[in-house]
């Protein structure tokens, strides 16, 4: 084999390693919502690009991070789905790649004006806070309660005028955000206790962590289903009752079972609820 092929081969293998450390998934999920939130505030298509690439680089630099900070813990921990833990990517790759996305976030944050640029930096950086150690604190959901009510309100400034979003918009934002942190955890809370990292869903754990994340995603549906100006009664019950509904059933399959994956994926249906009604009501 050439070296030109092996060159190849090895680029090809670190970018699929970058790939898989940045947390696609989570990663696209937080900016499709974002940019789609944009669009019904009105913002038009060259500048819900930009806010895509703000919150895609921002949401990168988050992933990179998290898993650059926490190479030795994953690595100590045998978590063989890090690359950089498996020694797939090198740290000192996965750190380059966290740095350029954050200064790529900071340069396409700011093009949106300085106001909507500020609110979606300390968006990220309540990400990065929560990497560089807060996870391990009983208020690791903070950062998540913080940085997707800010996210929230710096799509919205982002849009014509600059404008804030009615009071209800980062509530829910911050609800959603506080029921993703659960749900990120909740999964990992044997490895994670293997590393010493004891958040707050690792305190309160797996039974009372899921019923947690249950009453955070109903009460986003219950603002969801009361709180915008206009919706109608018939609107208000159904979303009110399938949300409680949904959170009453979850509680009780997490009593039951807390380590069956029933519940967890009710809170997911909820979650996915309180998206689209979002999406629906803020447009």
């Amino acid at each position: 084999m050439s070296g030109t092929a092996i060159h190849r081969r090895k680029s090809l293998r670190l970018l699929q390693g970058l790939a898989r450390a940045c947390h696609p998934l989570p990663a696209l999920a937080v900016t499709v919502v974002a940019v789609l939130l944009g669009l019904g505030a009105g913002i038009d298509g060259p500048r819900a690009t930009l806010l895509g690439a703000a919150v895609l680089t921002g949401q990168l630099s988050i992933g990179w991070s998290n898993d650059w900070i926490d190479a030795a813990r994953d690595h100590a921990a045998g978590r063989a789905d890090k690359p950089a833990a498996a020694g797939e990517v090198p740290v000192s790759a996965v750190a380059a790649a966290a740095v350029a996305a954050a200064l790529a976030t900071v340069v396409s944050s700011l093009s949106l004006g300085w106001f909507a640029g500020v609110v979606l930096l300390l968006s990220v950086a309540g990400g990065w806070a929560y990497n560089l150690g807060l996870k391990s604190t009983a208020f690791s959901g903070a950062a998540y309660l913080f940085s997707f009510a800010a996210l929230t309100i710096g799509v919205h400034a982002a849009g014509p005028g600059g404008t804030w979003p009615p009071w209800w918009v980062p509530v829910t934002g911050a609800l959603l955000g506080f029921g993703a942190h659960f749900a990120n955890v909740l999964p990992d809370l044997r490895a994670d206790a293997e590393t010493g990292v004891r958040g707050l869903p690792h305190r309160l754990g797996p039974r009372t962590g899921v019923i947690v994340m249950a009453g955070a995603l109903a009460t986003a549906s219950v603002v969801l289903g009361l709180a915008p100006a206009g919706a109608s009664a018939l609107y208000s019950a159904v979303v009110v009752t399938t949300g409680v509904a949904l959170a009453v059933v979850t509680t009780a399959a997490a009593i039951r079972a807390p380590h069956s994956a029933i519940a967890f994926r009710l809170t997911v249906a909820i979650a996915l609820l309180d998206v689209v009604l979002l999406l629906t009501v803020s447009t």
